[in-house]
């Protein structure tokens, strides 16, 4: 169950005022000789005091304590807000005594006994410990409940969020228009050169072993990556032979850095199909991996126009959006943009 941060205050302060409102009416049971005046001011200026104090307490918690990523700046936070409030609920309630004490009416003996703890400063002192503390435990304990409450939720979500992420990267890997076209462009082919028809049957069967291997993990080194995109590559110069041109800018230090699988091969998908392929004289797609600073920079370009058909699904781009922000949260980016007749399609992933 998932309570929201609205449910939280509203049960926060129905508990504040139930619970404090029982400690505070414990008097009437203590009392023999009661004054009801006397007991109701008890009553409601120890419900204040003690609903005053701890909202205070609270309010700087909730802004100051990052519960996330607890640490020991965190505790002797909690430490310094905890003397501070028993000090102010020590010295409220002293003061309370003091005033009733000196300006109400006359009092009953068992009254004056028991209000002759408001004008000792050393059992204020140790009431206000054990008070303030019993709360501050009880507040820190449901935190924790909470916090892992939501981290149980999140971990069930991220995993089935991961799961839906694989299954539509297999959607999207398995393009049966691909395929049929690739089967084709080869089956033609092997009529002019048998030898080579061979190898792109080799190279399609690798894809389709990549696809169905790969789709499980959530990282693979870019070196075997670039291996699928050259497959790939290949298979689509069958069709489009020299309206294809495919050039590899990669530094080889990022060849061993982890990527999610299939990125960069649907980024150049994405560049062959709604690009080269609209072309009639065909196009260029550069491919460039670099570092820069704490980022690994994937760039693809191609030739043509940005424009995204409205009957399209754009499962691909959809696939690696989902894929990076389940992985990487909010680290990662994905751009995809149109500059000086280029579509320019961006990814960045921290390195750490």
């Amino acid at each position: 169950m998932n309570i929201t941060e609205k449910n939280q205050n509203t049960i926060f302060w129905v508990l504040q005022f139930l619970g404090w409102g029982f400690i505070n009416s414990l008097s009437l049971f203590v009392v023999k000789e009661k004054n009801t005046s006397l007991m109701v001011y008890s009553i409601v200026f120890g419900i204040f005091i003690s609903v005053s104090t701890t909202s205070l307490l609270r309010w700087y918690l909730k802004r100051n304590v990052s519960f996330e990523s607890f640490d020991v700046k965190d505790f002797f936070k909690i430490t310094v807000s905890f003397l501070v409030t028993c000090f102010l609920f020590g010295g409220m309630n002293y003061a309370f005594g003091y005033l009733y004490g000196k300006f109400g009416p006359e009092h009953t003996d068992a009254e004056i006994q028991l209000y002759k703890a408001y004008n000792a400063v050393w059992l204020q002192i140790i009431n206000a410990l054990f008070m303030v503390g019993a709360w501050l435990v009880t507040y820190l304990v449901i935190k924790l409940l909470l916090k892992l409450n939501r981290d149980r939720i999140e971990r069930l979500e991220l995993n089935t969020n991961l799961k839906q992420a694989q299954l539509n990267t297999l959607k999207g890997q398995i393009n049966p228009h691909f395929m049929f076209n690739s089967l084709n462009n080869i089956r033609g082919l092997m009529l002019e050169d048998v030898d080579k028809s061979r190898e792109m049957l080799t190279k399609l069967s690798e894809i389709l072993r990549y696809s169905m291997t790969k789709n499980n993990i959530n990282s693979i080194p870019v070196e075997e990556e670039l291996e699928v995109v050259d497959n790939y590559i290949d298979l689509s110069k069958i069709q489009f032979e020299d309206r294809l041109e495919f050039i590899k800018d990669v530094d080889s230090s990022t060849l061993g850095l982890d990527i999610p699988p299939m990125v960069i091969q649907l980024l150049v998908e994405n560049a062959v199909k709604h690009g080269i392929s609209n072309l009639k004289h065909g196009g260029k797609i550069i491919l460039s991996i670099k570092k820069d600073a704490e980022l690994l920079k994937i760039e693809v370009k191609n030739t043509g126009k940005l424009q995204i058909a409205h009957n399209t699904t754009q499962l691909g781009l959809k696939n690696i959006r989902q894929r990076l922000k389940l992985l990487y949260a909010d680290k990662a980016s994905f751009y995809l943009s149109e500059i000086a007749d280029e579509v320019v399609a961006l990814i960045k992933i921290p390195l750490a």
